[in-house]
């Protein structure tokens, strides 16, 4: 399951976003019967579409593309997730949510190095800084994702999502606006309420649920 974000304001963002979906699944479905790991596969297939993207970028019409990922992958009774860039990932359970990824941000580089805290991150004048990110695929030769495991048990949900969504909600009301809806409508209710907020940038997201055996 992979979701991604082109780089807003860069060049052909979604030549980036579209090329690391279909060559992270291209490389996950072709190394099945490889013998790695699930999570040594998806290390490769997202570096694989880091190594597209960034030779596609090469090309002038192209200069500089890049694009956010989070990725998910079904590892037996566990869910391997990748990410690069503020796409993020969310944990489900018990009418709770929390965010499983950290973003690789302007925000969070101030928050590693002492400069902020989290709790006064929000009262920060970042100067349009906000929405910068630190790491993306396609504007190097090489990418370093961050990896993550979910274990599955019936009723755990995981909700990848770009920034278009995540902007605009807190955890708790991702949690009470999912509590209140199906499972089929879920997304669409969440991007809805996107729009309402005023929401202008892309927004996509998928929403994953653990079913008893």
């Amino acid at each position: 399951f992979v979701v991604c974000d082109g780089m807003g304001g860069m060049a052909s963002g979604e030549v980036a976003s579209s090329r690391t979906v279909a060559a992270i699944m291209q490389s996950f479905a072709a190394s099945a019967a490889s013998g790695l790991s699930v999570s040594s596969r998806l290390l490769h297939a997202i570096n694989t579409a880091n190594l597209d993207v960034w030779e596609s970028g090469q090309i002038p019409e192209n200069k500089g593309m890049g694009t956010t990922v989070v990725a998910a992958a079904l590892d037996q009774d566990k869910l391997i997730l990748g990410n690069v860039g503020d796409s993020r990932a969310y944990i489900l359970q018990d009418n709770r949510c929390a965010q499983l990824t950290v973003d690789h941000s302007y925000v969070n580089e101030l928050i590693r190095n002492g400069t902020l805290t989290i709790e006064n991150a929000h009262l920060a004048d970042l100067r349009g800084m906000e929405s910068v990110i630190t790491r993306a695929v396609g504007v190097g030769a090489e990418v370093q994702p961050d990896f993550y495991s979910v274990d599955l048990k019936p009723g755990i949900g995981v909700l990848l999502a770009t920034d278009g969504l995540t902007r605009y909600f807190a955890e708790d009301g991702i949690a009470s606006i999912l509590a209140t809806s199906t499972f089929e409508t879920a997304c669409a209710k969440l991007i809805h309420m996107a729009k309402q907020r005023g929401g202008q940038d892309n927004i996509t997201c998928i929403l994953l649920l653990a079913l008893p055996a």
